[in-house]
């Protein structure tokens, strides 16, 4: 058996980097005012949870999944927020506990 984390002799990054990594990507949803307020209100909301030091990792993924989810079908998000929408989920979706 190999080493879990180890592909190609690059080290996937941990749930900490993963979690930074969104929440990077959340703050640009954020701070950009072109993105209408309802769709920076749930990234806010994801944020938050991802934030939540209580919850484990995985937890807090799943829960700002949940939330970001709900809000990328919405017909008036602009296109470069969905596509940021999208990597922050396919970044959580890669944390596990």
């Amino acid at each position: 058996m190999g080493v879990v984390g180890v592909s190609s002799g690059v080290r996937v990054p941990d749930n900490t980097a993963k979690i930074n990594n969104a929440i990077y990507l959340l703050l640009s949803i954020i701070n950009d005012t072109a993105v209408p307020r309802n769709i920076r209100r749930a990234a806010t909301e994801a944020l938050n949870y991802l934030r939540s030091e209580n919850l484990t990792p995985g937890v807090r993924a799943a829960n700002a999944v949940s939330v970001l989810d709900q809000v990328s079908q919405d017909p008036n998000m602009p296109l470069s927020a969905r596509t940021k929408i999208w990597q922050v989920i396919a970044i959580l979706e890669t944390i596990h506990d």
